[in-house]
């Protein structure tokens, strides 16, 4: 299994982020995976530093068999006002604070896309994370990948929330 993927990083201090619908180190529920229902969970998160002036959230993948993960959610410029998602909110039709802008997951698609894990390719870890931003707006290009979404935070992070649910293939 692969280490966690932001202790490569500067340590940031970290805040307090929740779901009614994933769970830190359990089973993502079937309404949450692809070939459930492929609709974002719900996330709601407390205790940000007051500098921060916006907020991204991320889902991603280390243990995915590709040498670099998946990139299953990318949401950034959400308003520093907000702290909470709302389940589908990253799913087609869903609803986005207004702002907020998502990048093309690693099915090129604008969007969730959810944990399908194939078969023989054990437990995997999806870091569930929101990310207090220190400016307005990342001024990204709208092609841009997840990956540089993540390289621009590792720049604008003043705190992390994280919550780690997991899936495999047996789920």
């Amino acid at each position: 299994m692969a280490e966690d993927p932001y202790e490569r990083f500067r340590a940031v201090p970290s805040f307090t982020v929740t779901s009614e619908d994933v769970v830190d180190g359990h089973p993502i529920d079937a309404l949450f995976r692809a070939s459930g229902g492929n609709t974002s969970p719900q996330l709601s998160w407390t205790g940000a530093p007051d500098a921060a002036k916006s907020f991204a959230v991320t889902i991603h993948d280390p243990d995915a068999p590709t040498g670099s993960g998946f990139w299953h959610w990318s949401v950034y410029n959400i308003p520093s006002s907000v702290t909470e998602l709302a389940r589908g909110a990253g799913s087609a039709g869903g609803s986005l604070p207004a702002g907020a802008a998502q990048l093309k997951n690693e099915l090129r698609e604008i969007g969730y896309t959810g944990a399908e894990p194939p078969e023989g390719t054990g437990v995997h870890r999806y870091f569930v994370v929101v990310h207090a931003v220190d400016v307005d707006r990342l001024e990204l290009d709208p092609e841009s990948t997840p990956a540089v979404l993540g390289f621009n935070l590792h720049f604008h992070t003043l705190a992390r929330a994280v919550i780690v649910p997991t899936a495999s293939f047996a789920d």
